[in-house]
Parts: C-alpha cells; structure tokens; sequence
C-alpha cells in the first residue's frame, strides 16, 4: 500500500467534466501524498499537473462535447487515479489518443497515462505496461434499426456485409475472422464509422459494446446493437513499459475507488445513464 492510499479515501468524487483543461467542482484532497523519490507519483504530484490520454468521440467513456469538455467513465477514471496524486482536476489535460496512436503517446512522453477504451492484449503489452483491468468489456456489431439480416458476426459473410471499424484497434482485427478483408473498412475513428453507417456506404460497426452503446444512443434511434457479445475486453490503463511502481499505484487508487463508492458513481454518472447494470471492478492483473 502506497502512503496516498489512506488519502485517497478522503477524497471527495466529483463528477463529469473536463476537456483540454478540466472543468468542474475541484477534487478535494486533504492530506497532500507524498512518495518514494524517482517514482512517476513523485514526479507527477511535484508538478502538481498531469495529461492523460483519452478517446474523444466516444459517448458514454470518451466524448468531447462543442463545449470543448471530455466527459465519460474514462475521464472519471482518470480524475480518481490523479487525485491520488493529489492533483486537482483543473490540473487535468486530456490529450485524444485514437486507438492507433495509443501506444505512441505513452513511449514518446506525450502523455502520462492513457485510458481509452483500451484493450488490454500481449501483443500490447510488448510495448507498454497495463494496469487494470477497471472495466471488461465484449465486442459486438451495430446496425441501422430496421436490419434484420445480420443477427451475428457469423452471418455478416452471408450477407456481403460491409462493416466499418477503427485502424489499429482489436475490434477490426478480431473481425477479419468474419469478413473478407475487402468488405473491411477501417478509420481512425468511430464517429467516422456511425457516419458511414448512416449514409449507407457502410452495413454494420463493429466495436466493443460499450462503444456502440454510446453511439446507438446518440444516434436518435437510428442504430441498434445486435446484443450479441463475441469476444472479452478487459479495458486497461495504458502507461510506459517496466513502470511497476505505477502499474500498484494505480491499482490501489481503483482499489480504493471501487470500496468506498466512487468506481460506482463514476459509471452511474456517465455510461449508466444508458447501460442497465452497475458493473463491479474485475479483478486486477499482475503488474509486470
């Protein structure tokens, strides 16, 4: 247990806002964390500021709004781990980080640490190092509400369907099992891919549940989610490769988070708004 575990229980949840900079009620820390000298949490709470990358076209975990705020059960997971730090929320700024640029941003600096819907695979954890899981997600398919051709990612060959997903995420390599490569359409991100669903130039979106859960929502009623999960995505917080001291601290903070409530009004106050169950904090990884 790090010193900023005992405080963090003070710690005072707020709720959604944020983008670029922030915005909101600030996050109360009583008792000012201190640590071990050389760690990444001494160093982010002596500069009193950190940047964490994020998603920003994602509703429910990673949208930023015309107001120029990010909100979703990311940002909130992120303000729980930085007030942990002892960092205020207003010293929060949110980088994008589209699912292909993810591990880039963590290995040149760019940013903190990132959460962003982020699967957590080896082949990522070549590149950095995870803590987490916070959230298990699963992969499923959307489509415009009156399909009724494509029940499952087995029929989407049957039907030459054309399905849309993001360049470098695990979705859009998991689906290469279910569709030839030619009837893929990959873009950077997925606001892209409900625009092309809507005009038609593509039959089906494919990405983790969640994910187009947020979109189906947001669409007016024009989507709908096949319902019908195929995989599991345990959701990660991606930071650089060996940090295995941060890798704890942050286990420790969602520890934390998930025994005195605010893991669970996180989720209420963002993706419940529209998910039907409060999940429960998977159990974490080693960290390595």
């Amino acid at each position: 247990m790090t010193a900023a575990l005992a405080g963090v229980i003070a710690l005072v949840f707020s709720g959604c806002g944020g983008g670029g900079k922030a915005t909101g009620t600030p996050v109360g820390v009583q008792n000012k964390p201190t640590f071990a000298a050389g760690t990444t949490m001494a160093r982010l709470a002596e500069a009193g500021k950190v940047t964490v990358g994020t998603k920003f076209d994602q509703p429910l975990f990673g949208l930023k709004g015309l107001d120029g705020k990010v909100t979703g059960f990311d940002v909130e997971i992120a303000k729980i781990i930085s007030a942990g730090l002892g960092i205020n929320e207003s010293a929060i700024t949110f980088v994008e980080t589209p699912s292909s640029q993810r591990e880039g941003a963590i290995q040149q600096g760019k940013v903190d640490f990132v959460v962003a819907t982020y699967t957590i695979n080896d082949k990522r954890r070549q590149l950095v190092s995870f803590a987490g899981p916070y959230y298990q997600a699963g992969q499923d398919i959307m489509v415009k509400k009156e399909n009724t051709t494509i029940t499952g990612p087995e029929s989407l060959r049957t039907a030459k369907a054309k399905v849309c997903s993001v360049s470098g995420s695990t979705p859009a390599e998991k689906i290469k099992e279910y569709v030839d490569a030619s009837n893929i359409v990959l873009f950077d991100v997925y606001s892209k891919c409900a625009d092309a669903l809507r005009t038609g130039q593509v039959d089906a979106v494919t990405t983790d549940n969640v994910v187009l859960l947020g979109l189906a929502d947001s669409s007016g009623g024009a989507f709908k989610l096949i319902g019908k999960p195929f995989t599991v995505e345990p959701y990660g917080i991606g930071i650089k490769k060996g940090d295995i001291a941060f890798c704890q601290f942050i286990n420790e903070q969602l520890t934390a988070a998930s025994t005195d409530g605010r893991y669970a009004k996180a989720w209420e106050s963002t993706a419940g708004k529209v998910a039907r169950t409060t999940p429960t904090l998977p159990t974490l990884g080693a960290c390595s």
